[in-house]
């Protein structure tokens, strides 16, 4: 159990948490309304378990981790029933106007251009972000949500698969086709 000074205060949690849990979900839905109804719900999970709260973490870490698990249920929810990507085979083939076969290197009319984003201008970075989130919205929701977990949440292979049911040859698929859109898309809207 808590101790004292540990103990959460739901009557603070709006206050102190709302705006950072809602920035998490919003960040990895891309959905506004779905966002909030996720951290309302969060608040509401952690008010039914709060007795069982043992202060190992901080509250926003708690919270954070109740609010984690409800995206990734919003995830799974997404892409079930969604067929997984076709084939490797599939894939290594829309490599080919990519990549060189001898090498493995970009061709020359296909290697990426610079983002621009190298310079630490808050007002590009936020701009940026906006057009990448516009981006990752034109995403199918299962190449969305494994391209998330892995590049924004940082989850494992072995849990991304897990959680979302997919093989790890269509986990690599999708993270690759997942790029290539995202590329793609950065470079029409934002070079």
């Amino acid at each position: 159990m808590a101790s004292e000074n540990q103990r959460p205060d739901p009557r603070q949690w709006v206050m102190a948490h709302a705006d950072y849990l809602y920035n998490y979900a919003l960040s990895r839905l891309n959905n506004e309304e779905q966002a909030k109804d996720l951290v309302q719900e969060t608040f509401l999970a952690a008010l039914e378990k709060v007795d069982k709260f043992e202060g190992k973490s901080s509250e926003r870490t708690w919270l954070t981790a109740i609010l984690k698990n409800k995206v990734i249920d919003v995830y799974r929810k997404k892409s079930s029933g969604l067929r997984p990507t076709e084939d490797v085979k599939e894939a290594e083939h829309d490599q080919q106007d990519f990549f060189d076969a001898e090498d493995g290197h970009w061709n020359v009319n296909n290697r990426p251009k610079a983002f621009g984003v190298e310079n630490c201008d808050p007002l590009v970075d936020k701009e940026f972000n906006h057009i990448l989130q516009r981006c990752m919205q034109k995403l199918p929701a299962l190449w969305m949500a494994v391209f998330t977990m892995k590049h924004i949440d940082d989850a494992t292979t072995d849990i991304i698969c897990t959680e979302l049911k997919v093989t790890q040859a269509n986990f690599w698929v999708i993270i690759h086709r997942a790029k290539l859109n995202l590329r793609a898309c950065l470079q029409k809207n934002w070079i």
